[in-house]
């Protein structure tokens, strides 16, 4: 039997197409790594193609091993001869070899991240420009923009004529000399130049044009404009170019992805052969089917349909909770579950749309003993702006914590060096005394020179920062801090993606806060910082445990490419998934990308999918209430299990599940018609500020008060106080009370969860 009849209909028409241009629109789990593999040996071994002219591009080193693994396994000697690599890699090795050509020397430098932002500090500084305006990363951001659609400085300066953009084409034009002057290129040049060099050099293009006949990149939807153009000028000659991708998986726009190097590919290439791989091997039925019913609102994508020859499977389970803690704890549980009728850990995934989400996860599971792990990325009090602001809570709450202070000391920067440090150290150890204690004495500290100046100015904030924590609750605190050091509008000035994901992890940190003083008997900035510290501790106790058993945490940009039996998709809920910035944004392009990374999610499970939200979620350390994601209502009824509300109400359950989980809301009769998010709402939506949508969904509170204004009520921090005044909104009830030994205060009424006293 031939290697190829192993392959099905479409993956052998895929194979034995050689020559032209070909689109292997491939659908998630569809494999089309076996089908570019085989397509591989078929050159070699049936059209008798030398591996020498055959080049294979992938977008990581993982997917470029994979794939040579397996085309080694299945041709044998020679196969040492393919180029199988990524984007970056196969530059860098044409680069080492002809860069000379244009004006650099072949023993380059490559800039990682950490040399980038030190030159880039070095060239404002240069230029004189102030970093409150023009910070290093936002600079390097918008210059890794540019070269991503293949931009020079001049190119950059005629399609920005204001100010900023005027300023950052400056930026631009003097970084690039500063890398030429060392001898440098930065990651983004690696494919830059080599355009470049095939531009100004048609004799080497042509020789890498004769080198590599057969061309083939994989994840084609992920290519950005100078990818793209890199890809173009090799296949020019000979156009036997194979690309596959799934627009429907193009989640990278914030990247740089061009969706529409997929899009237009058969525009580009007008005698294009496309075929698509539409057989699913992965996912159950009804699974898939869901898939199909959410991707299918897209407008801008190619037609496809997974399907499967799997067993139909489960439902796919939904469930609103009350709160996001109940989500947490619902998620958690349902997990215990699984796991106590011999599901593995290692079998169960939660993915959620920001970074930001996996707190309360992290603290359900760690409650509940069970191991697990964050893929890509760093447990949220492991993370640097928590770190940060986490110690700027200890050396208020007590100053003898030497790390902690030195951690904020220059954080935000405050030209307060190492040396600077360094001495202060040295006075400390010198007098027996805390670092803080050294600080506060600044003008004894010999050879401190101008920093005295800097040095006393934070003692004085410190201070500041005790004086107002003995009046305010953690929350108000914390926000002081942020607002008095600027951390938080520093970050805002950045504009980054790594910026706003700091920014919604401050946010979630506030809510964790909040979320502390709302359920402590008597909330105090040292117990909390009590409790957090024990939490890190236990999460690095379980780093040391290398049993890989674990239920795996991520963003669902980083689940791309992976598949579990049992996936937990939490944050449901308009604002959270689709993001508000998505909703108010004005494009559907935005929405749409949101869209296809909820296919993404959903694809992602084998078995069994639960998706899960909250009627009600902390933001800023206030309580908003969200509807569910329209993208719920876009899944066919047909493949959704409505469950068990928390009110009662019983559909469909799947045999031995909990009771209470993952159930629609009591009532909803709209579900059932898959209206609850109609269009005149989201064009509701699309037009409403921020923070304003929800006015839209017409969301009444969940609870009626048992008091009123005049009333005498108990808080069970501030104590007994009178109702002053009672506001229904269209987020909850706010309720001002004038306590007896704090004052007035507002506060939103389910969180207060204030109780009707006597007067007597």
């Amino acid at each position: 039997m031939s290697i190829y009849d192993t392959l099905n209909k479409e993956q052998r028409e895929a194979v034995f197409c050689t020559e032209g241009p070909l689109l292997m629109l491939a659908g998630a789990g569809t494999g089309k790594t076996r089908a570019l593999t085989h397509r591989i040996v078929y050159l070699i071994e049936e059209k008798g193609v030398h591996p020498w002219n055959i080049l294979a591009i992938t977008f990581t080193n993982k997917a470029a091993q994979e794939m040579k693994e397996r085309a080694q396994n299945l041709v044998g000697p020679g196969s040492e001869d393919l180029w199988i690599s990524t984007f970056h890699a196969i530059c860098s090795r044409i680069l080492r070899r002809y860069i000379g050509l244009i004006g650099y020397n072949t023993n380059f430098t490559i800039y990682d991240a950490s040399d980038q932002k030190s030159l880039m500090k070095e060239v404002l500084k240069e230029m004189n420009i102030d970093t409150k305006m023009f910070s290093e990363k936002a600079a390097l951001s918008a210059i890794s923009a540019a070269k991503d659609e293949c931009k020079t400085p001049g190119d950059y300066r005629r399609e920005h004529d204001d100010y900023r953009g005027s300023r950052i084409a400056d930026i631009y034009e003097r970084y690039q000399q500063r890398l030429k002057e060392n001898d440098a290129l930065d990651f983004d040049d690696l494919l830059m130049k080599t355009v470049e060099l095939f531009q100004a050099n048609p004799d080497i293009l042509d020789y890498y044009q004769e080198r590599f006949r057969y061309i083939m990149v994989d994840e084609y939807q992920d290519t950005n404009t100078v990818q793209f153009i890199f890809i173009s000028l090799l296949a020019k000659k000979y156009r036997n170019l194979c690309v596959v991708g799934d627009d429907d998986q193009s989640i990278y726009k914030f990247r740089g992805a061009n969706i529409y190097n997929i899009l237009n590919f058969e525009k580009v290439f007008p005698d294009a052969t496309v075929i698509r791989l539409e057989q699913n091997y992965r996912s159950t039925q009804n699974i898939l089917e869901a898939a199909n019913s959410v991707i299918v609102n897209n407008e801008g994508r190619k037609d496809k349909k997974l399907w499967t020859r799997n067993q139909k499977g489960e439902l796919v389970h939904y469930k609103q909770y009350d709160s996001e803690y109940d989500e947490a704890e619902g998620v958690v549980s349902r997990i215990r579950f699984l796991s106590m009728r011999g599901v593995k850990y290692e079998d169960m995934a939660i993915l959620y749309r920001t970074n930001a989400q996996s707190r309360i996860f992290e603290e359900k599971l760690k409650q509940q003993n069970i191991p697990y792990a964050i893929v890509r990325g760093i447990s949220f009090y492991d993370r640097k702006e928590i770190k940060d602001l986490m110690s700027y809570l200890k050396v208020v709450d007590s100053g003898m914590d030497d790390l902690a202070v030195k951690r904020i000391i220059n954080v935000p920067r405050r030209g307060i060096g190492q040396t600077t440090i360094t001495r202060i150290q040295d006075y400390a150890i010198r007098h027996e005394i805390s670092f803080l204690e050294a600080v506060f004495e600044a003008d004894r500290i010999p050879d401190i020179g101008r920093a005295a100046g800097k040095i006393r100015r934070f003692g004085e904030m410190v201070r500041n920062f005790r004086e107002y924590a003995l009046e305010e609750d953690i929350s108000e605190l914390m926000n002081y801090i942020l607002d008095v050091t600027g951390y938080r509008l520093e970050l805002e000035a950045e504009g980054t993606d790594e910026a706003r994901s700091r920014l919604e992890d401050i946010d979630e940190l506030i809510n964790d806060i909040v979320y502390y003083e709302d359920t402590a008997d008597e909330p105090s900035l040292r117990d909390f910082l009590a409790e957090k510290d024990m939490y890190t501790l236990n999460a690095g106790i379980d780093n040391l445990d290398m049993d890989s058993d674990k239920v795996l945490l991520m963003t669902l940009h980083n689940a791309k490419g992976l598949e579990f039996a049992n996936v937990f998709l939490g944050g449901m809920e308009e604002g959270v998934f689709p993001g508000y910035a998505a909703m108010i944004s004005g494009e559907e392009s935005e929405i749409e990308e949101e869209r296809r990374l909820c296919y993404v999610g959903i694809t992602r499970a084998k078995e069994r999918l639960y998706l899960s939200g909250a009627r009600r979620r902390m933001t800023r350390g206030q309580a908003q209430y969200n509807p569910p994601s329209r993208f719920i209502d876009e899944i066919a009824r047909e493949y959704l299990d409505q469950g068990e509300s928390r009110t009662g109400g019983r559909g469909r359950r799947d045999a031995g599940s909990p009771p209470g989980d993952y159930g629609l809301p009591a009532g909803s009769s709209s579900y059932g018609s898959g209206t609850y998010l109609n269009r005149r709402r989201q064009a509701e939506m699309k037009s409403a500020k921020p923070y304003q949508q929800l006015d839209a969904y017409k969301v009444k509170p969940l609870h009626k008060l048992d008091y009123q204004v005049g009333d005498t009520v108990k808080h069970i921090k501030f104590g007994r106080g009178v109702v002053l005044e009672i506001v229904q909104g269209g987020k909850d009830f706010e309720v001002a009370v004038d306590f007896e030994r704090v004052g007035r205060k507002k506060m939103f009424a389910s969180f207060a969860k204030l109780k009707k006293v006597s007067d007597s």
